[in-house]
């Protein structure tokens, strides 16, 4: 169960309260402020992983341009029009989210062990 508590400009208080009578763990307020401060969360996210915005700006273009050139379709009947937009902007999506994949895990295991072996070689 949620309940909310206190409602302000920059402060939003949720307290779960527990399923079990003997637990006590009560979540402490959250300050919205700190993360929304100076940028959206859409500019966090896209800050933290920078793929996300290609997929999504990639999507909208498929999808605005297939649709645009529904009306010149000729001879296709709509139903195998708007599975071929699906596919290819899906097609763009997993492909994005696949580098995404591959530049975090190029961050994870070759930048960020490179950084702590100079770190070490520096003391």
């Amino acid at each position: 169960m949620c309940k909310l508590a206190q409602k302000s400009e920059k402060t939003l208080l949720i307290i779960f309260v527990p399923a079990f009578k003997n637990s006590d763990t009560l979540l402490k307020p959250v300050n919205m402020s700190t993360y929304e401060e100076n940028e959206s969360k859409f500019m966090r996210k896209a800050k933290e992983n920078p793929f996300v915005p290609v997929g999504m700006a990639g999507f909208f273009a498929i999808v605005g341009y297939r649709l645009m050139k529904m009306k010149s379709r000729g001879d296709t009947k709509m139903s195998v029009h708007l599975i071929h937009m699906r596919v290819a902007a899906q097609g763009f999506v997993v492909g994005a989210m696949t580098l995404g994949v591959v530049y975090s895990m190029y961050k994870e295991y070759v930048v960020k062990p490179r950084e702590q072996q100079k770190a070490v070689d520096h003391k």
